[in-house]
């Protein structure tokens, strides 16, 4: 038997009666603190105060009790080095063999509304983070528990073997650490907001756990995981929840965020095809199965092998009709049980759930070589009253709907981004050229005929006319754009000569 003397002072009481029971019974003598002591007492569990083993009163309202030789010496001590043995008898400290500490709920508390920054230092632990470090420093000799989810392993080690492994025992000594690099992440992020540091601060300390390996990345030579944001809760697809089919791949987690984002914009039912992080196809409708016919209409070629995503329940119609389409995966608030049944006869299909809304405090990060890039998610939505009509002719009722329909899904295509759109349906996608023409003129190409009293949508300004002259030559009757070029009064003198208007958002939504 390696553990003799377990010490245990937790804010978590889960399981706890249940873990010093069996340690009981295996005859650790049990050390504890204040409420934690009272709850194993209660049990019927012989349980010894700390105080009364250091000699030394908790003081200063309890900020220091556990802070002593008595018990850091009796964690801390290398049991087979004779040095350590000897001081060890000289003072007459005795071993603690088991640490078992949760920490003061700080993030919960600081996330109370109106909480002081009084309150908030106070939940700030000392002792107890002292004590997880120094068990896990030396985990050789000490079992260090900071889970409670960990406990039945534990119960279950000292069942079947009457001792913990060495290589549990480094396991756990391993959350210890990850477990108090997250708690002072969390004060750190905390008292940088108490200094005005806002969003970005000095130092930018994010926790994230993995959700997932994958079974590679962009490429099958590239190693590749899927990590959470630890403890976010909100609208997303790190929160969606897979209901069927196959793993998800890296890709497949970068297209259907894509997807997930466009539909995200709309409120009416909406649908969208995506592949390579832009879209084959978006549309709106009355319902969600017109939505998704109108997004399938618009390029069924490039829809085939393509991420779904749709902002409304998905419905036994709109199922049928996606189930005549060979796609990876398909990501929607809901799925009535018919909707279900269908889509679930495709065995690779991968069906996901997820919050769709908004989270107003999302931040964008891409990595760099050495560093990343962070900035605020691009969020703002396309706001009618900002608009300026900046040509002879305005727009008329059907034209601005489409204007808005276009510009919702430009901010979503590579840049340099074009969008050609009619009948709340996209007709023409011209994603990431190397200058506006380009895009334009794949646009443009793929509408073909349906250009023809179609609205064009641009991410960003037009340097020169060309892009409106080959709009006009088109068909296209109106356009939406940020504005700002130096050469503006060109584009617009050109808009006048071809009798198109021509809307300016003051918003550029450039995506690289």
């Amino acid at each position: 038997m390696n553990i003799k003397r377990a010490l245990i002072s937790v804010s978590d009481k889960t399981g706890v009666v249940e873990l010093a029971r069996a340690l009981h019974s295996h005859g650790v003598e049990i050390i504890s603190t204040g409420g934690t002591m009272k709850t194993i007492k209660e049990a019927g569990i012989p349980v010894i105060y700390v105080s009364d083993m250091t000699g030394f009163p908790a003081i200063m309202d309890g900020r220091v009790k556990t802070l002593n030789p008595y018990i850091h010496g009796g964690i801390l001590a290398i049991r087979d080095n004779p040095e350590h043995v000897k001081a060890m008898n000289e003072h007459n400290i005795k071993g603690i063999d088991m640490v078992v500490v949760n920490l003061y709920p700080f993030r919960q508390t600081v996330a109370k509304p109106g909480v002081t920054l009084a309150e908030a230092v106070e939940n700030i632990d000392i002792g107890g983070p002292a004590m997880i470090r120094a068990a896990a420093k030396n985990f050789n000799y000490v079992t260090v528990i900071v889970n409670p989810s960990k406990y039945p392993v534990i119960i279950e080690e000292l069942a079947k073997k009457g001792e913990i492994s060495q290589e549990i025992k480094m396991e756990l000594a391993w959350e210890a650490y990850n477990h108090t690099a997250e708690y002072d992440a969390y004060i750190g992020r905390y008292l940088a907001g108490q200094l005005g540091q806002g969003k970005f601060p000095q130092v930018m300390q994010t926790v994230y756990e993995k959700a997932q390996d994958l079974r590679y990345g962009e490429n099958p030579h590239q190693q590749a995981a899927f990590y959470r944001e630890k403890h976010y809760t909100g609208p997303g697809v790190a929160t969606a929840k897979q209901l069927h089919g196959k793993e998800l791949s890296f890709n497949n987690i970068v297209d259907v965020e894509a997807a997930y984002a466009i539909v995200n914009e709309f409120s009416q039912p909406a649908a969208t095809i995506i592949k390579h992080t832009n879209p084959c196809g978006t549309g709106t409708g009355a319902t969600l199965s017109e939505a998704y016919a109108k997004a399938y209409a618009a390029d069924p070629v490039s829809a085939f092998g393509g991420i779904i995503a749709l902002n409304q329940e998905v419905d036994a119609a709109t199922a049928g009709e996606i189930g005549n389409l060979f796609a990876e995966a398909v990501i929607a608030p809901a799925y009535s049980d018919e909707a279900l049944a269908i889509l679930t006869q495709k065995k690779n299909v991968r069906l996901l759930t997820a919050e769709f809304g908004k989270n107003e405090n999302a931040i964008d990060i891409k990595k760099v070589s050495g560093g990343i890039l962070v900035q605020d998610a691009d969020i703002v939505d396309a706001a009618e009253s900002d608009f300026k009509v900046v040509t002879k002719r305005a727009p008329s009722a059907d034209e601005l709907r489409q204007l808005i329909f276009a510009w919702k899904v430009v901010k979503h295509v590579k840049s340099n981004a074009i969008v050609v759109a009619a009948g709340d349906q996209t007709v023409g996608v011209g994603a990431g050229q190397m200058n506006r023409v380009g895009s334009a003129a794949i646009a443009l190409g793929q509408a073909g005929d349906k250009a023809k009293g179609a609205v064009m949508a641009s991410d960003a300004f037009f340097p020169f006319r060309d892009t409106l002259d080959a709009a006009a030559k088109a068909g296209i009757t109106a356009i939406i754009q940020p504005g700002g070029s130096v050469k503006d009064e060109e584009s617009i003198q050109a808009a006048d000569e071809h009798g198109l208007a021509m809307i300016f958002t003051g918003v550029r939504h450039f995506k690289h």
